[in-house]
């Protein structure tokens, strides 16, 4: 296996849904499943196995209904421990209110059980690449949940570490734009267009940017603000009310 390879744990509950995961990866360049999971306590289990081996993991496929330690649960464990694993998760639901705080907990992406199968991978190699894979109508619903929000009141409880980190917490800005004073025009601009839920390819054509100089905007954004990744971006930008 070359250092290429992206290392991916499947955790889900039902066998029969792994083994068609782990069955559509098989073929793929550049993607090794090197471990299962029924629940989030095995997956844990695992995942120590593997650093005390040297191996480690990149991507959690991750399940959020499961008996034992759920998905939400697991994930905030798996960032908070092994903060260069990225947790992707899927769930049948699309209104799956679990998911939802699976991703403020630190999940890198969102993604149906449904999806198209090139879906599933180019979520895992976005995903293991620092960038974020969400499903478009889970991002329109966590959209226009954090804009019913009231952005008075800071980040919640639940957003991950890095949002609150970046954010200031404890304790809510007086002026709370005044957190994207370090951004130019033209990074507050991307990040305005990424709280829409838009793609690089689309932040390209409304900015008439090319995607490289996108991607490189995005990541700027992302290092400034200290953010985990562009989900995380998307529940900033929305609780300090841009």
């Amino acid at each position: 296996m070359s250092d290429a390879q992206i290392r991916v744990m499947l955790v889900d509950d039902q066998e029969l849904i792994r083994t068609g995961f782990r069955l559509v990866l098989l073929g793929e360049p550049g993607i090794d499943v090197v471990a299962e999971a029924a629940d989030g306590e095995a997956a844990l289990a695992e995942l120590a196995s593997l650093e005390a081996s040297g191996g480690g993991c990149d991507v959690v496929l991750m399940d959020v209904r499961m008996p034992g330690m759920n998905g939400i649960e697991a994930t905030g464990r798996i960032v908070a421990e092994h903060p260069a694993t990225r947790v992707l998760v899927l769930t049948t639901f699309d209104l799956d209110e679990y998911a939802t705080g699976a991703i403020q907990a630190g999940a890198s992406g969102f993604l149906l059980k449904d999806a198209r199968p090139d879906d599933l991978v180019d979520a895992i190699r976005r995903v293991a690449g620092g960038d974020a894979a969400m499903a478009p109508s889970v991002t329109r619903r966590l959209i226009e949940q954090l804009r019913l929000a009231d952005p008075a009141q800071g980040p919640s409880s639940s957003a991950s570490p890095e949002v609150s980190r970046a954010a200031g917490a404890p304790g809510a800005e007086a002026d709370p734009h005044a957190v994207f004073e370090v951004l130019t025009e033209r990074e507050l601009d991307v990040l305005r267009l990424i709280a829409e839920g838009l793609n690089n390819a689309e932040i390209s054509a409304e900015l008439f940017l090319s995607e490289s100089t996108v991607k490189t905007h995005v990541g700027r954004v992302l290092a400034k603000l200290q953010l985990r990744d562009r989900v995380h971006a998307v529940i900033f930008a929305k609780q300090h009310g841009l």
